[in-house]
């Protein structure tokens, strides 16, 4: 099958480009990890005027409709630019909530967040425990294995999530949120299936940034490699610096139209293929950045760090490669009577 965008998909994605290129994101992601988070909000409500977080939500509650693969090609220019805040958790809770319009829970928290004024980080059954940023973000829904929608309490102060735990990304804090605590917003079989719609969007968005990230690596290692110079020539030229090269380009190139059939199809085992592609190939862009910049790669002052921090954590995000292979076998272990 062959993917190609429309103008309008080309358009979209190219003004999200320039926009982040002229935004100073790695100044933004510093500030992010620091603990200073106005930057990084700046830069959300920018993203927000593009119509971005507006393709999560349906056109009822001020959104451009529920729009996949234009909120995909979204996501690998934010993995491209490396930016940092739970993007892809505030995405997922906006599909959540539109699921469960019938409520009125879409009309009181979707304007806010299709508007870039409110962001929201969220937990769901078979997802992990870790809400990402939820000192940050100004909701954090959580949903529990019984089907109950909440609203934690304390969130965007950073109380009542519980204790912080590091990553290796040091952009992402995760935390627990209060197991039973909060607002109960909603609950039943209707919750289930808007969690299990909502943590489809999530993966699949994670295995764009995936994607993006792969390629910020790849292509500055390439520039590295024509500027490195051993014996007076640039290592570019070494033929075992090719074949590395050459893998990485290959890896993401195979991974891209998965990303996009997942983003066409939704259902979960392209959602999963898509991840484990994504994923493991921005992780192979990491590894192959890191050793062919050598020691200099290690260091915090260099911009590369801030790529390569994020691959291993995105890459288990959302579904690890072990849960995502998982997935895709599923079919077949059911035709086996498994």
């Amino acid at each position: 099958m062959r993917f190609l965008l429309t103008d309008e998909q080309s358009d979209f994605a190219r003004t999200l480009r320039s926009l982040l290129g002229s935004a100073d994101v790695p100044a933004t992601v510093r500030a992010w990890a620091d603990g200073e988070h106005g930057p990084g909000r700046a830069l959300w409500s920018r993203l927000a005027g593009t119509g971005l977080f507006a393709l999560a939500a349906p056109e009822a509650h001020e959104g451009a409709g529920l729009l996949p693969l234009e909120l995909s090609l979204g996501f690998v220019e934010l993995g491209r630019a490396g930016v940092a805040g739970p993007v892809v958790e505030t995405a997922a809770a906006s599909v959540l909530l539109s699921e469960l319009a019938e409520g009125g829970l879409a009309k009181r928290f979707l304007p806010g967040l299709v508007a870039g004024e409110t962001s929201a980080t969220l937990t769901l059954p078979g997802a992990g425990p870790y809400a990402l940023d939820a000192d940050a973000a100004t909701y954090c829904f959580t949903v529990s294995e019984a089907g109950e929608l909440r609203l934690a309490t304390g969130t965007g102060t950073g109380t009542g999530t519980g204790t912080a735990r590091a990553s290796t990304d040091p952009t992402r804090r995760l935390s627990v949120p209060s197991a039973g605590g909060g607002e109960l917003l909603a609950a039943g079989p209707a919750v289930a299936r808007a969690a299990a719609a909502a943590g489809r969007w999530a993966r699949l968005l994670t295995a764009a940034q995936c994607l993006g990230v792969g390629e910020a690596l790849l292509a500055r290692t390439v520039e590295y490699v024509k500027q490195r110079t051993q014996f007076g020539t640039p290592i570019g030229s070494f033929q075992a610096v090719k074949h590395r090269l050459a893998d990485t380009l290959i890896a993401l190139e195979f991974a891209r139209p998965l990303v996009w059939a997942a983003a066409l199809s939704l259902t979960p085992g392209d959602v999963a293929a898509a991840k484990l592609s994504a994923g493991e190939a921005s992780y192979r862009a990491a590894m192959t950045a890191l050793q062919l910049h050598g020691a200099v790669g290690y260091t915090e002052e260099l911009d590369l760090s801030l790529w390569l921090r994020k691959a291993r954590p995105l890459r288990d995000a959302w579904g690890t490669p072990s849960a995502c292979r998982a997935e895709v076998l599923r079919p077949f272990a059911r035709e086996s009577g498994r």
